[in-house]
């Protein structure tokens, strides 16, 4: 009787002891967070490290100064409060941008025509040297004839950048790549970007723009072009998609969140909610999402195995041989399996 009084005693305090230990862990976490909310979006440049500083000093001071019982509530008010000044921030579209980000794009739609306004076409010399060039374009919805998926690496083979290419009869590719939108001066920092550092853009371009930029130009970068198998009918639904969401940005500018709205994440959330692609753990670590799109039968593989066609999508050679080629776009596919 008396052990089996003794050991639900012992596992009832256990259990107690195991729940705080969760309570204080994501306590500090709140703490860690919001800490580098004030150290990344005060406005105030000149006063964010003291204030971060200041804000963890005022949090452990309060809690050993709080009885017990309320210890654990002190970093869990104190994150609240940060949470509910950093909700109030709102991105903007009247920065000081960098010439290569500084027009965000749109799309007039006309019945089967759409143009589209301030599309990328740079002429590079180097990745920072570059005259910016902004077109407009026009191209017939009736025409498209699929929709092919560059993807960029440059270091960890966790991470990487998709691209959309929509391949047209009558004209060339229009690219769509989902990036952050820096000002001048702006580097792109992965801890920032859990915060509200940059805003989001959608980039409309040539492929010799954002495609040979990585290629060509981008030291370390790694150019991976795929084909999918949509039938027409389906890549008309994504190419709607993407007008909508770039019509929309272009009224109403959002943040980046290199989580919540990244460059994969968005490609995601275009899509109702009917149509999209059951939630996957490489939707964060996209390095390996063309794996994925293997599995599933979304890429054209002409009969090769996942490897062997990764190795063949590879066209950083391809590209820079083609470099400024006006059939750059085609000899950059002359080496992957044909669409059917």
């Amino acid at each position: 009787m008396v052990h089996s009084r003794i050991i639900p005693a012992i596992v009832i305090k256990f259990l107690r002891f195991l729940g705080l230990l969760v309570m204080w862990l994501v306590a500090i976490g709140c703490v860690v967070w919001a800490t580098g909310a004030l150290a990344f979006d005060l406005p105030w440049a000149g006063v964010r490290k003291g204030v971060a500083i200041g804000f963890i000093v005022c949090v452990i001071a309060a809690v050993f100064l709080t009885p017990r019982r309320w210890k654990v509530c002190i970093p869990f008010a104190a994150f609240v409060a940060v949470l509910a000044w950093w909700l109030t921030l709102r991105p903007s579209d009247r920065r000081q941008w960098q010439p290569d980000v500084d027009r965000t794009a749109w799309a007039e739609i006309n019945g089967d025509e759409v143009t589209f306004h301030n599309v990328r076409n740079c002429e590079y010399r180097t990745e920072t040297d570059f005259t910016p060039r902004w077109e407009t374009r026009k191209v017939r919805i009736s025409q498209l004839t699929g929709l092919d998926l560059p993807i960029t690496y440059w270091g960890s083979p966790w991470m990487a950048h998709p691209i959309a290419s929509f391949q047209f009869a009558d004209a060339p590719p229009v690219c769509f790549s989902i990036e952050t939108r820096k000002e001048m001066g702006e580097s792109y920092s992965a801890i920032g970007g859990l915060y509200r550092q940059f805003e989001l853009i959608y980039i409309v371009a040539d492929e010799r723009d954002v495609v040979r930029l990585r290629a060509n130009y981008r030291q370390g970068e790694e150019v991976y072009f795929y084909r999918l198998t949509l039938n027409p009918e389906q890549v008309r639904e994504r190419f709607s998609d993407y007008l909508e969401a770039i019509n929309r940005l272009h009224k109403r500018p959002r943040w980046y969140n290199a989580i919540t709205t990244n460059c994969t994440t968005s490609i995601r959330d275009q899509h109702a909610s009917a149509r999209r692609a059951a939630w996957d753990w490489r939707i964060l670590l996209n390095g390996k999402m063309d794996e994925a799109m293997f599995i599933h039968g979304t890429f054209v593989t002409g009969g090769l195995p996942f490897e062997e066609l990764k190795k063949r999508s590879h066209i950083n050679a391809a590209a820079r041989a083609a470099n400024d080629a006006p059939d750059f776009s085609q000899r950059i596919r002359a080496d992957l399996p044909a669409r059917k």
